[in-house]
């Protein structure tokens, strides 16, 4: 995407990219997603994190040891005869690759698959030098032929049909018979390829992983023709961010076990050959080979002493990020990508080897929704470096021109450049309480005809979406004006945490959360408590979100020292008081309130283990229910409390399988994304429409989105459980 596209030419691609891409897309990386899981189930839990935890440690210590595994590696290289280039940027590099190529006077250079290649444009430098490169991996073929980027780290191609790739194919080789089938473009591709490589004067390979002590380098490929471009010409180049070494050969297993899970679903690729070389085998027609290993830093170093964007160099490229996103599977790398990388992890490379004006395309589309946490299989933080990256962005930038119309209402705490859509929402506390304050005059204002298109014009929100009505009661003013005698005994003391949506917009799930509670034998309290700092995280407003994090631990620390439980009703501040809260308090303030917070059905469920009796609520008599978790719930692992408990009170569970709703908190409101996350929903739509009975939601977006989309919002999980049933 260029980077002088505007807001509307961003919507205006998305739409594009949906119609065009996104069928195709959807199809391959949900297939890849699908698969993903399976291989790991089959794999089991435990052995998979232990395969991540050791992945992650190689990593860690890889990165640290930088400087000296690269003296390491080099030294191993040029011990088996072989020479060793580091290459401050993309210009060094492909200055020294013409070197080597007008040296073995070459007139072709046969490529297998490189995203670095890609990243450093080094078929452009080649051209320019009159050298001809050619792809012989079939997606990077079908990309070059199409002359477009790739959409995908490891299906370049990705985003093409049969169709499409039989017409490009027929348009550029114009083969005596047109080519129709799968089998017929790939045994042409394979006998078209095997020409060229015959043919060729240089190979050219990437790297998956290099090992400092012996100088063996590690290619994951399905196709054969990394060895081949290897084998049969007598100079080879690989190419390789400085990223790619490990200290030994023996920490290559882990990752050749979890490179093709992670990718395709597969337990092992079809090849995965290491070389040391220049290896021994005689290349056709010559005697002696050389090797050239470009080791490129081209920002990484940088990145290595950058202790936000760091992590982002653990990467090893496999894809599950890509996979498991629920926007990315819409819209594919097209869309959500930057010069070289696509998807969640693209924000860190591009800021790092491009900067950050390219990781501002596409950044807004990580919605911070965190399944691909979980994926990841070196354990990358991939929504934290995104929102890092989204802060420094709105640092960089101009106020925009409508700024004075709300700067009355809105802190000063964010960066002043910060958009305005991202203040509005990063600091929908305040306008809670101004909504709730105001309420019912606020809602007939939000429901007045002009007032979407005005909202839509200023603040960027779709005027097709639905606006929350504020409550005329917030839940802490519901439960103080409550005469409850608390019990002398009580099974345990709890806070219910009155969050932003819950007290000011939907009281209703927190009152029925303090019955259903009180009725198990548990004294609960609902302090007033500032908003857990989400809304603002989710803009990239980390300063403000750090503000709201030390608020909310000061105010509940009191409680916890007191033996209190902390739950919550809304899992994305679960997931702030269990993982985020760790970016932004000490190490003390968040081991505190992270090991004493409970979701809450994950807190009835604990209450059932441990003894009380669930008679007291309400049952499901057999009643089938639709069950959608929210991302956050899932990622922390707390799906099953919720089914367990339904399914104990009588009903009949039907789980979703969609990775998320679409809505993700302001996602779905803005207009640039608007058309994007109800394209993402209508898969829980078409789902929520086959099931039968009523449809539960344990999150806030997911309730607006399901809402939206059917035209009844549907309740949270409590609800069903509320021991009277009507409400009070």
């Amino acid at each position: 995407m260029s980077s002088e596209s505007t807001d509307d030419d961003l919507a205006a691609g998305i739409r594009h990219l949906m119609k065009t891409e996104g069928e195709i897309i959807s199809e391959n990386t949900r297939r890849l997603n699908v698969d993903r899981y399976r291989a790991f189930e089959e794999l089991g839990e435990n052995r998979h994190e232990e395969l991540r935890e050791r992945a992650r440690s190689i990593k860690e210590d890889a990165i640290e040891r930088l400087p000296e595994l690269i003296e390491e590696l080099t030294e191993s290289i040029e011990a088996n005869g072989g020479s060793v280039y580091i290459a401050d940027n993309a210009d060094d590099a492909n200055e020294y690759i013409r070197e080597v190529c007008e040296q073995a006077n070459a007139e072709t250079v046969v490529k297998s698959k490189s995203m670095t290649s890609e990243e450093i444009e080094v078929n452009t430098a080649l051209e320019d030098a009159g050298i001809e490169p050619v792809e012989t991996d079939l997606g990077e073929l079908v990309i070059q032929i199409a002359n477009e980027e790739p959409s995908h780290i490891v299906g370049p191609g990705l985003h093409k049909s049969r169709d499409e790739i039989a017409s490009l194919f027929n348009q550029h080789f114009d083969p005596e018979q047109p080519l129709e089938t799968a089998e017929e473009l790939t045994r042409f591709a394979r006998d078209h390829l095997a020409e060229q490589i015959d043919e060729a004067d240089i190979g050219m390979t990437g790297a998956n992983f290099l090992a400092a002590d012996t100088g063996t380098m590690a290619l994951i490929t399905n196709e054969g023709n990394a060895r081949k471009v290897v084998e049969a010409t007598d100079t080879h180049i690989a190419l390789a961010g400085v990223e790619k070494i490990v200290p030994s050969i023996e920490d290559l297993a882990p990752f050749v076990q979890l490179v093709a899970r992670s990718g395709t679903g597969q337990p092992i690729t079809s090849y995965t050959p290491l070389f040391s070389p220049p290896i021994d085998t005689p290349p056709v027609d010559a005697e002696e080979r050389e090797f050239h290993l470009v080791l490129i830093d081209n920002g990484r170093l940088e990145m290595r002493e950058d202790d936000e964007l760091r992590e982002t160099l653990y990467c090893i490229r496999c894809s599950a990020c890509l996979n498991s996103c629920a926007n990315f599977q819409s819209v594919g790398g097209h869309a959500f990508g930057g010069e070289t990388y696509t998807g969640g992890i693209a924000t860190g490379w591009e800021a790092g080897v491009h900067g950050q004006e390219s990781a501002a395309e596409f950044n807004d589309l990580c919605t911070g929704c965190s399944r691909c946490v979980n994926q990841c299989p070196v354990k990358i933080d991939i929504p934290w470096i995104n929102t890092v990256v989204r802060d420094r962005i709105n640092r960089g930038k101009d106020p925009k021109k409508f700024d004075h119309l709300v700067d009355s209402l809105l802190p000063d705490e964010e960066p002043t450049g910060t958009d305005l859509d991202k203040r509005f929402f990063g600091n929908f506390e305040t306008i809670a309480k101004l909504g709730t304050a105001t309420a019912p005059l606020s809602n007939w204002v939000a429901d007045l005809g002009p007032t979407p298109k005005v909202l839509e014009r200023v603040i960027g929100i779709d005027s097709r979406r639905d606006l929350p009505s504020f409550a005329s009661e917030t839940l802490c003013e519901w439960f103080e004006s409550r005469n409850v005698q608390e019990p002398e005994d009580p099974r345990r003391r709890a806070v219910l945490y009155p969050d932003l949506y819950t007290n000011h917009i939907d009281p209703e799930r927190g009152k029925a959360a303090v019955r259903t509670l009180e009725a198990l034998d548990v004294a609960v309290e609902v302090p007033a408590v500032r908003s857990s700092g989400r809304a603002p995280l989710s803009q990239g407003m980390i300063e403000t979100a750090q503000d709201h994090a030390e608020d909310v631990t000061d105010r509940l620390t009191p409680y916890i020292e007191e033996n209190y439980d902390v739950v919550v009703v809304e899992p994305s501040d679960l997931a702030m008081f269990r993982q985020d809260y760790q970016k932004l308090l000490d190490d003390e303030s968040f081991g505190r309130l992270a090991e004493n917070s409970y979701e809450l059905m994950e807190y009835v469920y604990g209450l059932h283990e441990n003894g009380a009796g669930l008679e007291v609520l309400s049952g499901g008599a057999d009643s089938p229910v639709f069950y959608h978790s929210h991302c956050q719930q899932r990622t922390l692992g707390l799906e099953a409390h919720t089914v367990a408990i339904l399914e104990t009170m009588g009903y009949e569970v039907t789980t979703s399988d969609t990775e998320c709703c679409g809505m993700a908190g302001s996602f779905g409101y803005k207009n640039d994304y608007y058309e994007l996350s109800m394209e993402v929903g209508s898969r829980l739509k078409d789902q929520q429409e086959d099931a039968s009975g009523i449809t539960v939601a344990s999150g806030t977006s997911c309730q607006d989105q399901i809402g939206d989309l059917t035209g009844r919002r549907p309740p949270h999980p409590i609800e069903l459980l509320d021991p009277t049933a009507s409400g009070s």
